[in-house]
């Protein structure tokens, strides 16, 4: 009895003065913890056994090296970061460097082909699904209360900023796929209800471990990207209206569910993030931003739009990577995540509601 108090009363001296240090550390830049999929995974798939992987050349081109980023530069996250100034970015969570007080700074959960159904994704074989990032992020957490005491983790915690971009894969996989497990089973409408459902539950979670500053990302237009033009044999530049009218529906629900659990978990201050409206900008007025191409894939093998294979050491890549919105098949160039990024920091309640991600890491 005497030991446990003795060990009781040292951890929380220890929390008392790391948080005489926290104020200081999180005034320069906050703490961020990703959550997501090939979006904004930076690495988590490299070391697992999966078939979404993007640690292959070009990938990476102008990162300097393939790094498990699936595009040829910075990511949506990353550049948030540097936004914010984060002088580094949060690593991958199964990089076996990411230990230590590395974590204190943020890590990245974010895995090619997850989804926030568990069965999203087989296709891929392995993958990291919202579920399992959770469990990773309070594998995390316990490692930080470790180091630092529970009083001076929850301060950090509360200061930090938690981003979630998920449901791309469970529409496109589960719904769109030749091979999905539920093309006609149940209607669309109950497909995104039981999404939100699993979400909720999801982002309740997050909030319990400790999560207070929640960005929620809804899914961008996926019926625009080079895989579904040629997936769907596409002779015009239109999108495929299916996949859009999907995400649109899913948005919908997603929207509502955001304010209900900012307006039910008290404390909390979850922002919705409109990729599909930032994406859709882009697009539409892509000459403005200086895009030439606002359809096809910079990194391509074979297609119309370059959207019937991976991007890969056979394939062939543009010149100008600046001009392309679109990476690959599936993924923003660079230059389309900074202009998203970038609107998500500082821009208005059209494409982030109901504050920006820079007022939210000041509130």
């Amino acid at each position: 009895m005497g030991t446990f108090s003795k060990c009781y009363f040292s951890s929380e001296i220890l929390s008392l003065v790391v948080l005489l240090f926290l104020p200081s550390v999180c005034s320069a830049a906050p703490s961020v913890f990703v959550f997501g999929d090939s979006l904004v995974d930076v690495g988590n798939n490299n070391y697992i056994a999966s078939l979404s992987k993007a640690n292959y050349i070009p990938n990476g081109i102008d990162f300097g090296i393939p790094t498990g980023r699936y595009t040829n530069g910075k990511t949506i996250a990353d550049i948030i970061c540097q936004e914010l100034g984060v002088t580094t970015f949060p690593p991958p969570y199964l990089a076996p460097t990411t230990t230590g007080d590395v974590v204190l700074q943020g890590v990245n959960y974010a895995s090619g082909g997850g989804g926030i159904l568990n069965h999203t994704g087989k296709i891929f074989v392995g993958r990291i699904n919202m579920d399992a990032q959770l469990d990773n992020f309070a594998n995390t957490r316990q490692d930080i209360i470790s180091r630092i005491g529970a009083i001076a983790t929850r301060k950090l915690l509360r200061n930090s900023i938690f981003s979630v971009i998920m449901g791309s894969n469970d529409l496109i996989n589960n719904l769109q796929s030749p091979a999905a497990p539920i093309p006609s089973l149940i209607s669309q409408d109950e497909f995104a209800n039981a999404m939100i459902s699993r979400f909720s539950v999801q982002l309740t979670r997050l909030y319990s471990l400790g999560a207070r500053k929640i960005i929620v990302a809804n899914v961008g237009p996926i019926g625009c990207i080079p895989y579904q033009r040629d997936l769907n044999k596409m002779t015009t530049d239109d999108c495929v209206q299916l996949p859009n009218q999907l995400a649109t529906l899913f948005n919908g629900k997603l929207r509502s569910l955001v304010m209900k659990l900012r307006s039910d978990l008290e404390g909390s201050n979850f922002v919705y993030a409109d990729a599909f409206a930032c994406v859709s900008d882009i697009m539409q007025n892509y000459k403005v931003y200086g895009f030439e191409d606002p359809t096809s894939a910079c990194c391509r093998v074979a297609g119309r739009f370059g959207g019937l294979i991976p991007c890969g050491p056979p394939s062939k890549v543009c010149p100008d990577r600046s001009k392309y919105v679109f990476w690959d098949p599936y993924h923003p160039s660079e230059a389309a995540n900074m202009i998203i990024a970038k609107r998500l920091t500082d821009g208005d309640s059209k494409y982030v509601y109901p504050i920006n991600v820079r007022k939210l890491v000041q509130s």
